[in-house]
């Protein structure tokens, strides 16, 4: 009988690479979705479906009690919110609230595995120096500091079995994110924010997916940092990206004062509508920190992670995938 697994955030783009690799390891999957989700790309996967209630702790532990968990990789959350009590309410209570349920359930949860975000840590503030889970987190947007906030939470529950993964920016087929830059660069426009010097890091999805798997049966209640193993300059992804598409572009370093003021402008045209917006004033203090190189060591050591792709590798398959699909 096949182990079962619930996965959360799961029709979000690491929660579809979460699911192929989950399924890899001959795990059952129980897919957390909304009623109102687009499901069709998952249409390919022999999964069930489950509309957990996050804000309904007896509903939860019905859920768990019914479906009978064995794992619960939580990857749920939101990137962009309304304020800063959203960003908690969402990213640390929704996670609180799993978790109490798994440990009052009528159930054994062998794991609670979280999928994180170093923007819980924050950068540093040097180009000297790496991010280590001894570094002393000091996150520099609402969002960072309601991933910590949700890592708190959870190590509040004494009794519970969890591991903490913490991957720095993730991307891959079906991301979204830093496909805008992607789609800047296919139509010959190369856009950078201010002149500074930067150390940047990176994860290809499936190697995040790869870990929160191997995570279900190591590195009990620890912390674990993810990215590729490696730093790049603010101009890398743009050169591997110009190189595969065999592109031309026009590169220009926006005013950093310039950006606020289009920041603060999207700001509060989402506000007027009730929407988070994409681009806002603090997002730019992640856009800019001066260094997110990370150490993977422990990962490397407890987890047995080992990433399969640096950038240029894990880039060439994204735009492929892009390309095949026709999103370029």
């Amino acid at each position: 009988m096949k182990e079962r697994v619930l996965i959360t955030g799961a029709s979000g783009f690491v929660g579809y690479h979460l699911i192929n690799e989950a399924i890899n390891n001959n795990l059952e999957v129980f897919a957390a979705v909304r009623k109102s989700s687009k499901t069709d790309h998952l249409d390919g996967f022999d999964i069930q479906y489950t509309y957990p209630d996050f804000t309904n702790l007896q509903a939860l532990k019905d859920n768990i009690n019914e479906n009978k968990y064995d794992y619960i990789i939580h990857a749920a959350g939101v990137t962009k919110a309304r304020s800063a009590a959203e960003y908690d309410n969402i990213n640390a209570g929704y996670t609180y609230n799993l978790a109490l349920a798994a440990l009052e359930s009528n159930i054994s949860l062998k794991k609670f595995v979280l999928v994180s975000s170093l923007a819980a840590v924050g950068p540093l503030n040097t180009l000297s120096g790496i991010i280590t889970e001894r570094t002393a987190p000091a996150p520099v947007t609402a969002y960072g500091r309601s991933k910590l906030l949700a890592e708190e939470k959870l190590k509040s529950l004494a009794d519970l079995d969890y591991t903490i993964l913490r991957p720095t920016g993730v991307y891959g087929p079906r991301d979204r994110d830093i496909f805008i830059f992607f789609k800047q660069l296919n139509n010959h426009i190369e856009p950078y924010i201010g002149n500074i010097e930067q150390n940047l890091s990176l994860i290809y999805v499936t190697d995040l997916a790869k870990a929160a798997i191997k995570a279900l049966h190591a590195g009990n209640k620890k912390t674990y940092n993810l990215s590729d193993g490696n730093f790049y300059d603010r101009y890398a992804l743009g050169n591997i990206t110009r190189e595969v598409l065999n592109l031309k572009t026009i590169k220009f370093h926006l005013p950093v004062n310039f950006v606020k003021l289009i920041a603060n402008i999207s700001e509060k045209v989402s506000s007027l509508a009730n929407k988070a917006s994409v681009l806002n004033i603090e997002k730019l203090n992640e856009l800019m920190a001066v260094n997110w190189n990370c150490d993977i060591a422990l990962a490397e050591a407890d987890l047995g992670f080992s990433p399969q792709y640096d950038l240029r590798s894990g880039v060439t398959e994204t735009l492929k995938w892009y390309k095949a699909n026709k999103w370029l």
